[in-house]
């Protein structure tokens, strides 16, 4: 089975407009803001910015020199956090070298922070209140959810430890509702092979171009791959498709997986950090 993201995107995408449309007088906003010129990030922020319009979400961009010092760019992200206009604020990372990131974000309200990334809303993620959660993870619980795969019980490894992906993605899969028993390994994890093959749901959210192959994958796991690796020949995942696909019981796709289901949990973020700022009654 392939699970297709962007599909179930698509679809949370058009709930998510239908929703918006019952409050015709009522305008959300997405804030971007991006520092540099970097290609990629420019694409990602493109994509985010069609999508909310897509979605009947309105949307700001801050576009900021590379060289921007840390005091400016923390009164950028001041101004954003003080306009009542503005209902959600994302800082596109990586940020250059010379930038404090945790600095950066903790100038976002938590009721703004549709990335989920601010010490306040990671705070609440691991107390269970789950109230805006990082956007990738988010997205694989909702292609779980889309695709019915059960979780109640089952042996989810995450492969990576990062605070935008991994740490949140075993907190979702082991919080009540999930209630997987999960295991956190990385690319340093002794006997890798071994601890994926236990898995009955598997995401990999390394960025190590086809780290994951069949010989990880226990038959008719759920594979979910989360890690981007940019190439000559184009955007590579974790996972070896070609072989995985031959044993796992369902895997995402690269591109078409994941990525999509980033984007559309960004707007349902929105639309939350909205509701969350009284600004929709929902």
């Amino acid at each position: 089975m392939i699970i297709d993201g962007k599909k179930v995107a698509i679809q949370l995408r058009n709930q998510i407009k239908t929703q918006l449309a019952q409050f015709s007088d009522i305008q959300i906003t997405l804030a971007t803001v991006l520092v540099g010129e970097d290609p990629a990030s420019k694409l990602y922020v493109g994509m985010k910015h069609r999508e909310a319009h897509a979605a009947g979400i309105h949307s700001k961009h801050v576009s900021l020199q590379k060289d921007i010092d840390q005091q400016s760019l923390e009164a950028e992200i001041e101004k954003l956090a003080s306009d009542d206009n503005v209902n959600g604020i994302l800082v596109q990372l990586p940020l250059p070298k010379h930038i404090n990131k945790d600095r950066v974000l903790a100038k976002i309200p938590a009721e703004k922070d549709v990335d989920g990334l601010t010490e306040v809303n990671m705070g609440r993620l691991i107390q269970g209140q789950n109230q805006l959660v990082p956007c990738t993870p988010l997205g694989v619980m909702r292609l779980i959810e889309a695709y019915n795969i059960p979780t109640c019980g089952k042996t989810a490894v995450v492969v990576g430890r990062s605070s935008l992906v991994g740490l949140p993605q075993m907190l979702l899969l082991s919080a009540r509702g999930a209630d997987a028993t999960v295991t956190l390994a990385h690319s340093r994890s002794e006997n890798l092979v071994e601890i994926c093959q236990r898995a009955d749901i598997l995401v990999s959210a390394v960025g190590s171009a086809g780290m994951i192959t069949a010989a990880h994958v226990k038959p008719g796991a759920m594979v979910f791959d989360v890690g981007v690796t940019r190439t000559a020949d184009g955007i590579l995942g974790d996972v070896d498709f070609t072989s995985v696909e031959k044993i796992a019981g369902g895997v995402t796709p690269m591109p078409a997986g994941t990525g999509p289901m980033t984007v559309a949990c960004l707007l349902e973020n929105t639309v939350k950090a909205a509701s969350l700022q009284g600004i929709l009654p929902i």
